[in-house]
């Protein structure tokens, strides 16, 4: 049996333990985050939405996902 790799990524500031070869598609929906919501940042880099399901997480990268408010 194949043994499950983890890494260590940051996520909005704080330490998260995956596993390696996460898509970001993945862990969005893991996290239960309204794609339409979402902005998502990958090492300081917006990233296209279109482009989740072929993004994988590597250790040490750092994922900010901001929430959009509406107000006026």
């Amino acid at each position: 049996m194949k043994k499950i790799k983890k890494i260590k990524i940051k996520l909005n500031g704080k330490a998260k333990v995956i596993i390696e070869n996460l898509k970001i598609i993945n862990l969005i929906s893991d996290l239960k985050i309204p794609i339409k919501k979402v902005a998502i940042e990958l090492n300081a880099e917006i990233i296209d939405k279109k482009k989740l399901n072929k993004i994988k997480l590597k250790d040490g990268d750092q994922i900010e996902i901001v929430h959009f408010i509406g107000g006026g």
